[in-house]
């Protein structure tokens, strides 16, 4: 049995999460952590991790960046891994979940989705087949309430691609200014915000007289739940540091 805490309990990614958890044996939905206390299951939920009553296996946090300032002290203390699934994350939070993985282990990914993690892997190859003769564009769509841009997964896909570039390539994320050329060095990155989108990410490689489209749409919320439940599993009894989508990919091989 997992024992699972989940911060940002009573927002959508919270309680979708919580869902999925009460349908399985092997998982417990042990605690939650919201500033809304209000509860809808059978567990606490509190405003504060120092509240939280003892017997977390593992912390699975979507709730936001301010959120990790407390939290990740509190796992650190306690020796609870944490699977972090909240974006928008500045230097800040990214310095304390490394600082985090050095006492504990600490799963990050701009993205929960197992399709995401395969097409950032696929765009690699794309990178080192293709070589410069094609240009390459990534459009991302999501909701008019998703407050960043670039999306974070849009960022995490085009620093593997420049990670695949051996770091040879620029990042231009407005044209309507630039009255040049494009350089054979670019990577146009485009955001697009509307409706009820849940998200979209698209990799166009456009080379002479063929396009090469790699795209994944999520349909609903619940593919990131799964990610992030998936990940708790994994990162139940691994010894202390970073972990990412990839090493779970890794694991099913």
């Amino acid at each position: 049995m997992i024992n699972v805490i989940i911060s940002g309990a009573n927002g959508k990614m919270g309680k979708t999460v919580a869902g999925m958890l009460s349908d399985m044996p092997d998982f417990a939905v042990c605690a939650g952590i919201d500033l809304n206390t209000a509860s809808y299951g059978d567990f606490p939920i509190v405003e504060n991790p120092r509240l939280l009553p003892e017997g977390g296996d593992v912390i699975i946090d979507f709730s936001n960046p301010g959120a990790l300032l407390t939290l990740l002290p509190y796992a650190m203390e306690k020796k609870i891994p944490v699977v972090v699934c909240t974006t928008g994350l500045g230097a800040e939070h990214k310095s304390l979940m490394e600082a985090a993985a050095r006492e504990i282990p600490v799963f990050f990914s701009a993205n929960m989705s197992l399709g995401i993690s395969l097409l950032t892997e696929l765009c690699k190859k794309a990178v080192s087949v293709l070589g410069e003769g094609f240009d390459i564009e990534i459009i991302e769509k999501h909701h008019n309430r998703k407050l960043d841009a670039p999306s974070g997964t849009a960022m995490a896909i085009a620093d593997a691609i420049n990670e695949a570039a051996e770091g040879t390539k620029e990042f231009i994320y407005d044209r309507h200014s630039v009255r040049r050329p494009r350089g054979k060095q670019e990577v146009g990155i485009h955001a697009v915000r509307g409706g009820t989108i849940v998200g979209e990410h698209t990799v166009l490689f456009a080379g002479q007289d063929e396009v090469i489209e790699l795209r994944h749409s999520a349909g609903s919320r619940d593919i990131f739940a799964v990610g992030a439940i998936r990940a708790a599993a994994f990162l139940k009894d691994k010894p202390q540091g970073m972990y990412a989508m990839g090493d779970l990919v890794a694991s099913f091989v």
